[in-house]
């Protein structure tokens, strides 16, 4: 078993179109108008995914 993310950065949902739903563990500066800096900013979740690389999940 493994755990694979859907993205490492935010992205666009290919089913909505918007922004609104945040799937990486790099948060992306953009919003549903496509207003934003683009800036990239580590999530909360960034250093627990890399711990688990790190580990090979045996710290998870």
């Amino acid at each position: 078993m493994g755990y694979t993310p859907w993205g490492c950065i935010d992205c666009v949902s290919f089913t909505t179109g918007k922004m609104k739903k945040r799937y990486g563990f790099i948060y992306v500066d953009r919003n549903n108008e496509g207003n934003g800096t683009l800036e990239r900013f580590k999530k909360d979740s960034y250093p627990w995914y890399q711990c688990m690389i790190a580990t090979n999940g045996a710290e998870v």
